[in-house]
């Protein structure tokens, strides 16, 4: 594990280094949510898979979005084939990721090295490094658990034969999945799907008939999609769950028409499509008009990889922007020496903490709500804080990425470096998974329906009266008033009435991030200090506070403050030195004159 300052200066560019050695962030959040004996055996596996995607993984995925891949809807002869032409590239990948590393096995069968499965945490932060180098690849991996995740909770025994292969390890017996929901005439809208299944003799198999309009990896085996049984009523309500394999059992091709592949601006590892289904065979998962229920599990799970998918994102820009202020040259000095400069990294990495902190923290949620089962309150924190992580990362992953080309110059507008295809691939992370307009809603059902607010106000009072050092207490206090705004906004819209609610909805969402993650800052800093006598998380904590609710007057250009530009704090927020508790103190003391 990394410890002390790194040196950015070393690399050339982000790549040909191990990327889990050089995020802290990270190895810290994972220390914190993993069990011991978990993230005992998960060090090494983490770092392994950090040193393949930055050595290797992170050369391939470039030249695969360069070329990308092709559809072939029919043979020569005018015979159905439905296949996708892979760049030969991919085949290392998937090698890689589901064969030597495990990524959608171990959460449901032990790896080797243990007895049992591990949490889905660790999924996710494998999935976070992954997309250091491809979240566009990062997506068919997420789907694949999540199908698996689905018919673990909901298929009586008859697809045991395809749980079996989304999780399989190796790899000519595994099979991706994909999540088939958007219609063209609904959208987000879900319950305006019109794709209809007609039963068969053969009990528990259907014939879909009707179009889907964006499905990524379009060739998935393991492919769910909901559909409307002939006398199911509309909405939501009636909605079933299908899985709709690409194959037949018998080898034939399913009865479906792969019209196109979408010309996408990013994310081109993963094929995304449009598919008109003419007869395909399907089965159905569960219980009929209970396909929205199932298809909320993998919702919740992918909204998670759509945020922790977005950390990585935004580490590796980070990671790109560090070695290009370190390297590069402007009047005499490295950029990064520059105080404006060192601002603008300082609050990139505070950003990226946050991002990092928030979403595993939901991930922790989420692994505690699978493990506990019964648990109301991590039921309705993980509910409320899904929606809110996948809103929040995605749009601060593409400010990330933007301002770290900007950092890049001319070089990071170019395909060479980069930064162009971040930025790219980030683009949609607004849009998988739900729009910020429907995830903000989502924050509303949550706290109407599953009355989330009754676990939110004590886990946030919780972490609040644990912060015991001095240095700690000035920025506790702002938090302090910031929850106190928390409650009374939640308050004003308990009274008010919808149309209100959801004209606000979008910035509660951002003040409950905001609380959430300025109360784990804390937490952890007191943590740090008390575990490892390192002030450093506390400086993190000061900065978020500070840029998240300071009101100076003038911007606080009349403040005379400097704190992002000193050079302990330069060092240490970006490059990860310690800081001694006891400076913490005077570094209160000096703000306070």
């Amino acid at each position: 594990m990394t410890s002390g300052s790194i040196d950015y200066g070393r690399l050339d560019e982000g790549r040909n280094c191990n990327y889990w050695e050089v995020d802290p962030t990270l190895q810290f959040e994972a220390r914190r949510i993993y069990p011991d004996a978990e993230f005992e055996w998960a060090e090494d596996v983490l770092s392994e898979f950090g040193a393949v995607l930055g050595e290797r993984m992170a050369d391939t995925a470039d030249r695969i979005d360069e070329a990308g891949h092709e559809l072939r809807s029919f043979d020569k002869y005018g015979n159905r084939r439905n296949e996708v032409e892979y760049h030969p590239l991919l085949r290392e990948q998937e090698e890689i990721v589901y064969e030597r590393f495990g990524v959608t096995h171990d959460a449901f069968h032990a790896p080797p090295g243990r007895d049992e499965p591990v949490g889905l945490s660790h999924t996710l932060l494998m999935q976070a490094l992954l997309s250091y180098v491809d979240s566009g690849f990062c997506c068919p991996v997420s789907m694949t658990t999540g199908a698996a995740i689905v018919l673990d909770k909901f298929d009586d025994g008859d697809l045991e034969e395809y749980f079996e292969a989304l999780t399989a390890r190796g790899l000519d017996e595994h099979i991706e999945g994909a999540m088939f929901l958007t219609e063209e005439q609904g959208g987000s809208d879900v319950g305006a799907n019109e794709t209809r299944a007609e039963r068969t003799d053969d009990d528990g198999v259907y014939e879909l008939y009707g179009e889907k309009w964006f499905c990524s990896n379009i060739d998935a085996e393991g492919a769910l999609a909901l559909a409307r049984t002939p006398d199911a009523p509309e909405g939501t309500e009636g909605l079933s769950l299908f899985l709709v394999p690409r194959t037949k059992p018998n080898g034939a091709v399913n009865d479906s028409h792969f019209r196109r592949l979408k010309d996408k601006l990013g994310t081109t590892s993963v094929p995304t499509g449009e598919i008109e289904f003419e007869g395909a065979e399907a089965y159905l998962v569960g219980e009929e008009r209970k396909g929205f229920k199932y298809m909320a599990e993998m919702m919740n799970f992918e909204r998670l990889t759509n945020a922790t998918g977005a950390v990585g994102v935004m580490g590796r820009a980070l990671l790109e922007a560090k070695v290009r202020a370190a390297n590069r040259e402007a009047f005499g000095s490295p950029i990064e020496e520059y105080p404006l400069m060192r601002r603008d990294l300082v609050d990139l990495s505070v950003d990226y903490e946050a991002a990092v902190a928030f979403s595993f923290e939901a991930a922790r949620l989420y692994d505690e709500r699978e493990h506990v089962g019964d648990d109301a309150a991590a039921y309705q924190l993980m509910r409320l804080f899904v929606p809110v992580a996948k809103y929040k990362t995605a749009r601060m992953a593409v400010d990330t990425t933007s301002y770290a080309m900007e950092i890049l110059g001319g070089n990071g507008y170019v395909r060479e470096h980069t930064t162009e295809r971040l930025l790219r691939d980030a683009q949609v992370l607004p849009i998988w998974e739900g729009p910020s307009n429907v995830l903000a809603l989502d924050v509303l059902r949550a706290l109407n329906r599953e009355n989330a607010h009754e676990a939110l106000l004590p886990y946030v009072r919780k972490k609040l009266d644990a912060v015991e050092h001095p240095a700690l207490e000035s920025v506790a206090a702002e938090v302090e008033s910031a929850f106190r705004d928390l409650q009374d906004a939640l308050g004003t819209l308990a009274v008010e009435d919808d149309e209100y609610a959801q004209y606000h909805a979008k910035r509660l969402s951002d003040l409950l991030f905001d609380v959430v993650t300025a109360a784990l800052f804390l937490d952890e800093a007191q943590w740090q200090i008390d575990e490892e006598a390192d002030g450093r998380k506390a400086l993190v904590a000061r900065r978020f506070v500070e840029t998240r609710f300071g009101d100076d007057d003038a911007y606080g250009v009349t403040s005379g403050s400097r704190f992002a530009t000193e050079d302990d704090v330069f060092a240490s927020i970006v490059k990860y030195d310690s800081v001694e508790p006891a400076s913490l103190l005077d570094a209160e003391a000096r703000a306070s004159e």
